[in-house]
Order: structure tokens, then C-alpha cells, then sequence
């Protein structure tokens, strides 16, 4: 019991050098979010994101990430938050806030200047490497939003925190800019018994500030309506009823996260590598628009936007240059007309329809 206690702290002081900022512990057990999980698959929620079903019974226990996982290690790493983040009283004053549509945005999440996945592994890895000196024999797995693992989950019963109604995961001091990641072991380590309670109490402001009314309920999101979804996973047209109310963003979405009271005051340590860079770049329609496969390779194979790919990122951007009558965009917006992609086809027609709407 002692080695556990030792080897709980050595790895905890160690995770805190390597940039993480919250750390908890818990045994390896059934994911509390199961049912819940299939039921929100059934309802449809997950939209195209047809990979969580295949998997869906992976997620139930950390048994199916690491086989014989006996503690799963809970960790955060802070990334910046979104600058329109700014204290709000009233909800009147947060849902003016959700609404603003001055300027094209991302999430902040793909504000740094790397993907994220491949920062947190790499140092994962060394965390890993700590546990095999300090149990020998011990087999680890360092995972980070990829693998079936329910992590909310495992970071509230490591006392991280609460999930928020926004779904997302909160923390009293540092609110939910954070990426989550985990350590799976084989080895037995010192649980952190402080599962975290809700501290949203009353609080509606990320539910009735989404423009897309994404949010069913508290707790429950239909992923098919989430700009974040739309924008990143979605590979289709996407649908006119949803492209009207998408703000600006043109990957990703914040406005659950900018508007929530837990975010006001951040006491955080963000990483170099994770801090805004090249935001005029990122969030410029015409860069979007105008660029090559060739420069997006180049500029953007290791950060969070290779996921959506160039076709992705051209979608969005048209979809913003018709919401914010981006009539100077229309020669660039016409060269989609032949474009071989048919959302892209698509998508320029409705735009340049919109275009023409606000001329009459």
C-alpha cells in the first residue's frame, strides 16, 4: 500500500513538470455513463459519427483499452480560452454574448500551434515509461479522446470534476478549457476517493445560449445540431435550417463554454505550444477559400483542422461568407460552381443564392 501511495504521488509531481494541471486516480471499474451512452446512440444523437456504435460496447469498462486495467490515471492539460469569454451577470448579457457574430471564430481548442493528440501523447508516454521503472512488468496505455473510454466519467470519479449540463466537464478553478487524458495501467495505484458533486445548480446559460439549439435537455446533446459536430465530423450539405444559425464559426464552437459562469476566472498555466497562434490565418474566409491541398498539408497536417480536411474547412468558410454577406467573396465563391465536390458544389450555390438575396 505504501508503493501505491509513493508511486500515486512521484507520478502526480511528475504529470504537473509535464504541463498537466489536474490529476486524480480511480480503480478501473464499469463506466457509471453506459446506459446512458446507448441510450443517447439509439436516439440518434451521435448523428454520423458511426464509429461510437461499432464500438459502443468498448466503452463499458477500461478492461477493452488496456486488458487487465486495474487504474486508470485521469489528467488535464489547460489549452487557452476564448478571448469573448468575459464575466457576464446577466443572461440577458450572456445569451448577447452567444450571439455576437462580428468576425469568423474557431474553437479554441485549435487555437495552438500543434494537435493536441500528439502534444498530450508524447508526454503520456513518459508517464507510461515512469510506471513500467516503478512496476516493472506493468503494461500502460496513455489515451486522449480516441479510444472507446468514457473519460468524463473516470475524470468525476477521480475528483476532477462534474459534467456540466453543457456535457462538458467543469472544474471549480479551471473551469472546462482543458483537454482530458488518461493513463491506463495494469499496475494498482492510491485511488483519490473525491468524486466531484454538480455545481451547476440552477444555471441554464449554456442550454439557452447554443444557436443551434442543440441541447435536448440538461446533460443531453443531439451532436447532429452541434456546430462543433457540424463543422468537424459532419462530411455532408450541410442542412440549410442549420447553416443560417452557425454564427461564424467556422470550426468548432465555444458559446457553451464562453457563456458559463465556471469560466469567468480561470486560474490556469497554458502550455507554449497550445497558445493562440496565427489566429488571422485561421479564422480568414479568404485564406480558407483560396488555399491549396498542397499548403494545407503543409500548414496544417499536425493541428486539430486536418481532421475536418481542406474540403471541410472550405464548406465552412462559404457558409460563413453567405451569413455575413460576403458579397466581395462572390468571384471566389463562383470557382465552386465546378468544383468536382458535390458538397462543395452544392454548398457554393446556396451561398451565392444568399449572396444574391441580399442584393434584392
Amino acid at each position: 500500500m505504501i508503493t501505491s501511495l509513493l508511486a500515486t504521488d512521484q507520478l502526480r509531481n511528475q504529470a504537473m513538470a509535464l504541463g498537466f494541471s489536474l490529476f486524480g486516480v480511480v480503480r478501473a471499474q464499469p463506466a457509471p455513463g453506459f446506459e446512458r451512452l446507448q441510450e443517447w446512440i439509439q436516439r440518434g444523437y451521435a448523428g454520423e459519427m458511426n464509429y461510437i456504435a461499432k464500438r459502443a460496447s468498448a466503452y463499458q469498462h477500461p478492461d477493452a483499452v488496456l486488458e487487465g486495467c486495474q487504474s486508470v490515471v485521469m489528467l488535464t492539460m489547460p489549452y487557452a480560452s476564448n478571448p469573448l469569454t468575459t464575466p457576464r451577470k446577466s443572461t440577458s448579457d450572456q445569451l448577447a454574448l452567444a450571439q455576437d457574430t462580428s468576425g469568423y471564430k474557431i474553437g479554441n481548442y485549435a487555437a495552438g500551434q500543434v494537435d493536441y493528440h500528439e502534444l498530450i501523447r508524447e508526454r503520456l508516454n513518459k508517464l507510461a515509461n515512469s510506471m513500467e521503472t516503478m512496476f516493472p512488468g506493468s503494461r500502460n496505455r496513455g489515451v486522449v479522446d480516441t479510444a472507446p473510454l468514457l473519460e468524463r466519467d473516470f475524470a468525476q470519479l477521480a475528483g476532477i470534476g462534474w459534467i456540466g449540463k453543457n456535457t462538458l466537464l467543469l472544474n471549480r478553478s479551471e473551469g472546462s478549457y482543458f483537454f482530458l487524458a488518461a493513463l491506463l495501467t495494469s499496475a494498482e495505484l492510491a485511488e483519490d476517493i473525491s468524486s466531484e458533486t454538480d455545481h451547476c445548480g440552477s444555471c441554464t446559460a449554456c442550454l439557452d445560449a447554443c444557436p443551434t439549439s442543440a441541447f435536448v435537455g440538461p446533460h443531453v446533446l443531439d451532436a447532429s445540431k452541434c456546430i462543433s459536430y457540424l463543422t468537424i465530423e459532419y462530411r455532408g450539405r450541410i442542412p440549410d435550417s442549420l447553416s443560417e444559425k452557425m454564427d461564424g464559426w467556422i470550426f468548432g464552437c465555444d458559446v457553451c463554454q464562453m457563456v458559463c459562469p465556471w469560466n469567468r476566472k480561470l486560474d490556469v498555466t497554458v502550455p507554449s505550444e497550445l497558445q493562440p497562434d496565427q489566429m488571422d490565418f485561421k479564422t480568414s474566409l479568404e485564406h480558407w477559400l483560396t488555399i491549396d491541398e498542397a499548403t494545407f498539408r503543409k500548414l496544417y497536417r499536425h493541428t486539430p483542422f486536418w481532421r475536418t480536411k481542406l474540403s471541410g474547412m472550405q464548406r465552412n468558410a462559404m457558409i460563413a461568407a453567405a451569413s455575413s454577406n460576403r458579397l466581395d467573396l462572390t468571384p471566389i465563391l463562383e470557382k465552386f460552381l465546378k468544383s468536382s465536390d458535390e458538397v462543395l458544389r452544392s454548398t457554393s450555390q446556396w451561398c451565392l443564392s444568399k449572396l444574391t438575396d441580399t442584393l434584392v
